[in-house]
């Protein structure tokens, strides 16, 4: 059976405590809990490389058993067994293919299932965000959690969530309006346009 970083017998509440010891060394708080749900979506605001280390700080220390969202290219080599350690999910960007489907699908096959993305998709500057985290979370059927990384308060953690009601416009304004207060390593990069 393979196992993730998270679920990696005896080293994974090793690293728990080594992610809560590293995230205070490094002047960083973890705020929030996660719910207690088997299945929902985590959007994190992602500007920055630092935000991938926050990130699986951050998981390990709330013990959260994530599959993180990456482009596929990164899996290429010798990363590709540890990305996959680290809970990678590799995602093709160019391929027609909708992988929107195929993450309903693996959350339908799953009992348990923590999917965490970034609604930008990029470190790269964009103007819209894309809008696949909340399609998968309204066909799955299971809610948003709203995590963030806040580099002026040295934050990191899980915010509120957020039941997809199908009235996307409504439901992204309360998404937006909780990352208004939010600041990114980049800020210029994280558009708060919905």
């Amino acid at each position: 059976m393979a196992f993730t970083i998270y679920e990696t017998p005896i080293l994974s509440p090793v690293l728990k405590h080594i992610s809560h010891l590293g995230l205070k060394t490094f002047g960083w708080k973890l705020e929030g809990e996660l719910p207690d749900l088997p299945k929902y979506v985590v959007i994190t605001n992602h500007s920055s490389n630092w935000d991938f280390l926050i990130t699986v700080l951050g998981s390990l220390a709330l013990s959260a058993k994530v599959s993180i969202m990456m482009k596929s290219s990164l899996f290429r080599g010798p990363f590709n067994p540890f990305l996959k350690w680290l809970g990678g999910i590799p995602v093709n960007r160019s391929a027609s293919s909708n992988f929107v489907d195929q993450m309903v699908k693996t959350f339908e096959e799953k009992k348990k299932m923590i999917l965490m993305l970034a609604p930008e998709g990029t470190r790269d500057r964009v103007k819209r965000w894309k809008s696949g985290f909340y399609h998968i979370a309204r066909g799955a059927d299971v809610p948003v959690v709203l995590a963030f990384i806040d580099y002026v308060k040295k934050t990191t953690g899980v915010g509120p969530l957020v039941f997809p009601s199908g009235d996307f416009e409504a439901d992204m304004a309360k998404i937006k309006t909780f990352y208004a207060n939010i600041t990114e390593r980049y800020a210029e990069k994280f558009s708060k346009k919905s």
